[in-house]
């Protein structure tokens, strides 16, 4: 059964112990839920005596547990939770997903916190310790709330459905108890060595943000001791001239502490200092903590390259918590006291001088963030928040650049099954139902192109006019983007601070991108290409929208970084035109396989989808205009070929003549519309599948019915081959020696060794199913050849080296002699004998 509740079941069980006869009874913990077999519990009574229930629990029977009131000041602060109970959230998340599966598992996660220490001497550390390379983060198991820094790191080991074995994440999170949850250099560092610990992995990287943003401090030692200099200390509401503290406390503030800096003046008649600057004992009290944000928003934007980074927004995120929010690109917010801010509504309220916000949501709750784009997903609470990212993690690989989490879909689909769902020419329609089926009017399950139930669509609050999201077909993850072909409505909101301003509701037509629907285009090419997913782009665009509002709103911009992204995917890319659908004009120029062709193919739907530079009706407009179709008329039209007989026939009259060219006119007049439409289908006939197929721009025609079964086939022997192809590219990776193999050209060799086995043809290559037996059976042979080719490349670095000639190869030798004699050494006596033996006979001696 679902749960409505957003929380999580937690239910531990003690017994009464005693270590020693006269000794105090304590809690015993003997059993509860998995969360604390795997130490994600907080174990509140663990170890408490039962006479005192513990510091906070004055009852003989304490009915309160010692994190209540931290979890009373996350409920506070922010509608959120105390950071430790986190671990018990993933757990429930992942258990449900068990159950949904159908499906039962006894310990479904393990929890280790990171802590960081210092690397070398003991005691407190700081930023600076970080910057000197004197930190080092630790694997630790330690109770619940032991933290004394405003963030907490944690590796969880999740044993989800795709990885029952266990596939490890690294999760992050603001205590919002400590400090308000805000952001000191403490807090930086732990956040930064827990991202590069994930980095160091290649393993996912959660965070989960309940903040205030950079912390803001003041020395208060300075606070309670300075004095003003009033200009009249008679009327000090005439104003003053500046802060000064007396001797005194200069030799204590200035000489001893450091804690400020002062030049001397006179003040009627005596010396003291005037502050001129405040640098304050305490720590973390202003910029050095902007410098700290500056160093986690840096790691934040190298970690969403490296590995797969999300966000999860559970309480107010403010400044650099926000900044972090949208350098890790994906983002999960709860719909309620949870919005994403620079600054708070009181703070531009002070800084207008009216009261124009009444709430931080307006700022920046979901429908602000979710409808521009930078909250992928709007849930309702805290549990929906942890399920919708664990449901995320299902579609990725356990660490970045691994094997991608394929599922057995029997008894769920059928990977041959025919599709049901076919659009009808005209007919607007929901893209959704195309790609993940949906049930008829009757109530009958009406199948798509993807695996049932297994497409999530993301970003569906921004850019409506593309779709885009998660499926999987045959079991295998993808990333699919679709083109929405109805109308979209853009809502630009109101600002409370601008008077004159008023809500805007523009409509955006289907099947055209606009600079919004271009900009999310790119970005979830991004975003899968750093979820090492394969890609397939349903296309069915007419163009880009051209306006002026769209050009100045940079919808050029935004249509280039489609190519960009394209040009950056390393996972096999299809564009397919689907049924009735097209592409035409700048929409296939950002498409075209050519823009990255090692990894992109574009097919199109059988007879029905169309492509070229203008629309039929556009083409025919400029290419076959009126005195074109009269001169087809005078081809093939019976009555117009014999009047134009009769007008050549010698000896006509004037009036004869006048009637025939009448008779000439009427009937051009009345055979213009349907010659119109003719030219329009001859134009038509210009962006078949079959002239695509015939001039190379797509690879072939796919029909509809079989599309499924066809891709799957595809991605499949894609990904075999991308596969083999990258451990060809490593092999010939040797030294400085040539060029780099290149993708293409690794193929081309795939293609070579396909072609050398007997019974294989050029034909077979193109049968997915043949080439994937191939392989399969092959395997072996394939890594002896492997092993080969790397020898060669080592082989021919060698040669290059030593036979350079001058210094390079004087040089180049000695390297050579020096590096066989350190790796001797690290070898055992019979290697070190074997490297002998070789030496000797590959030398001749």
């Amino acid at each position: 059964a679902s749960n409505p509740t957003g929380y999580a079941h937690v239910l531990n069980t003690y017994v009464e112990l005693g270590d020693e006869p006269g000794a105090d009874t304590k809690f015993k913990l003997i059993g509860g839920t998995k969360a604390g077999l795997a130490s994600s519990g907080d174990g509140s009574w663990e170890g408490q005596s039962v006479q005192t229930g513990g510091a906070e629990c004055a009852n003989t029977n304490p009915l309160t547990r010692p994190f209540d009131a931290q979890r009373k000041a996350a409920l506070k602060a922010s509608d959120t939770l105390y950071c430790y109970d986190l671990p018990a959230l993933f757990e429930a998340a992942v258990e449900q997903q068990w159950t949904d599966a159908g499906a039962h598992r006894l310990v479904v996660m393990q929890t280790i916190e990171l802590v960081v220490q210092r690397a070398r001497g003991s005691g407190g550390w700081t930023i600076q310790d970080y910057l000197d390379g004197n930190l080092k983060m630790v694997e630790t198991q330690r109770a619940a709330g032991a933290n004394d820094v405003g963030m907490v790191a944690w590796v969880m080991t999740l044993h989800t459905v795709e990885y029952p074995s266990g596939r490890q994440v690294v999760l992050i999170a603001n205590d919002i108890t400590h400090k308000a949850g805000s952001f000191g250099t403490r807090e930086d560092v732990v956040f930064k060595m827990a991202s590069e610990y994930a980095r160091e992995k290649r393993i996912p990287r959660l965070y989960v943000a309940a903040n205030s943003g950079a912390r803001i401090g003041l020395a208060e030692g300075v606070k309670r001791t300075y004095k003003v200099a009033f200009k009249d200390a008679m009327k000090p509401e005439n104003g003053f001239d500046y802060l000064y503290v007396d001797q005194d406390e200069y030799n204590r503030l200035a000489v001893a502490n450091k804690e400020i800096m002062a030049e001397p003046v006179m003040l009627e008649g005596e010396q003291v200092y005037k502050i001129t600057d405040i640098i304050g004992k305490e720590k973390d009290l202003g910029v050095e903590n902007l410098k700290g944000s500056g160093m986690i928003a840096g790691e934040t934007s190298s970690a969403n390259q490296d590995i797969f980074t999300m966000t999860i927004v559970l309480g107010r995120t403010v400044g650099i918590g926000a900044y972090l929010v949208r350098l890790g690109q994906r983002t999960i917010q709860k719909v309620t006291s949870s919005p994403i801010i620079l600054t708070g509504y009181q703070a531009l309220n002070k800084l207008m001088g009216v009261e124009v916000y009444a709430t931080n949501d307006q700022l920046g709750g979901p429908q602000i963030m979710y409808s521009n784009g930078i909250s992928h997903l709007a849930v309702r609470d805290h549990l929906s928040a942890i399920k919708s990212a664990i449901d995320w993690l299902s579609y990725i690989p356990s660490r970045r650049g691994g094997l991608l989490p394929i599922i057995d879909i029997r008894g769920i689909d059928d990977v041959e099954r025919p599709i049901a769902f076919t659009p009808a020419p005209g007919t607007p329609y929901d893209p959704r139902h195309l790609i993940a089926g949906h049930e008829d009017d009757n109530g009958e399950w009406c199948s798509g192109f993807f695996d049932r139930n297994s497409f999530t669509e993301t970003l569906a609050g921004w850019a409506k006019t593309v779709i885009v999201g998660r499926a999987r077909l045959g079991g295998i993850p993808m990333g699919v983007i679709i083109t929405e072909n109805r109308t979209a409505e853009a809502i630009k909101p109101a600002d409370p601070a601008d008077l004159k301003a008023s809500e805007a509701i523009i409509q955006e037509a289907g099947c055209v991108w606009f600079p919004n629907s271009a900009y999310k285009t790119a970005q979830a090419i991004n975003d899968f290409r750093t979820e090492d997913l394969p890609l397939i782009v349903f296309a069915n665009w007419r163009g880009f929208s051209g306006g002026q509002r769209d050009m100045f709103d940079e919808v050029l911009k935004y249509g280039s970084l489609i190519v960009d992204a394209f040009v950056a995917y390393d996972q096999p890319v299809f564009v397919f035109i689907p049924p009735f659908g097209e592409i035409r004009g700048g929409a296939w120029v950002v498409l075209d396989a050519q823009i990255n062709n090692s990894v992109m193919e574009m097919y199109a739907a059988s007879d029905s989808a169309r492509g070229g530079v203008l629309e039929a009706n556009g083409a025919a407009s400029v290419k076959y205009r009126t005195k074109d179709l009269i001169a087809t008329m005078h081809r093939l039209d019976d009555e117009l070929l014999s009047l134009d007989t009769q007008r050549l026939e010698e000896g006509l009259s004037e009036e004869e003549l006048e009637d025939i060219k009448k008779k000439i006119v009427s009937r051009e007049r009345a055979l213009l519309p349907v010659y119109e439409q003719i030219s329009v289908q001859f134009c038509e006939l210009h962006d078949t599948p079959g002239r695509m197929k015939a001039v190379g721009v797509i690879e072939k025609e796919v029909e509809w019915k079989t599309a499924r079964s066809f891709f799957y086939w595809r991605l499949r022997r894609k990904l075999a081959e991308f596969d083999l192809r990258r451990k060809i590219v490593d092999a010939a990776s040797v030294g400085r020696g040539g060029e780099a193999l290149k993708p293409v050209a690794a193929s081309a060799m795939i293609k070579s060794w396909f072609l050398e086995y007997p019974g294989m043809t050029a034909e077979m290559w193109d049968n997915n199913k043949v080439m994937l037996s191939w392989m399969a059976q092959q395997n072996d042979e394939l890594e002896k050849k492997l092993a080969q080719l790397s020898k060669d490349y080592v082989v021919k670095e060698v040669v290059q080296v030593m036979t350079a000639g001058g210094n390079t190869a004087r040089i180049g030798t000695m390297g050579i002699v020096e590096g066989i004699s350190q790796a001797s050494k690290t070898m055992s006596p019979e290697e070190r004998e074997k490297l002998k033996q070789m030496l000797k006979e590959a030398l001749g001696i």
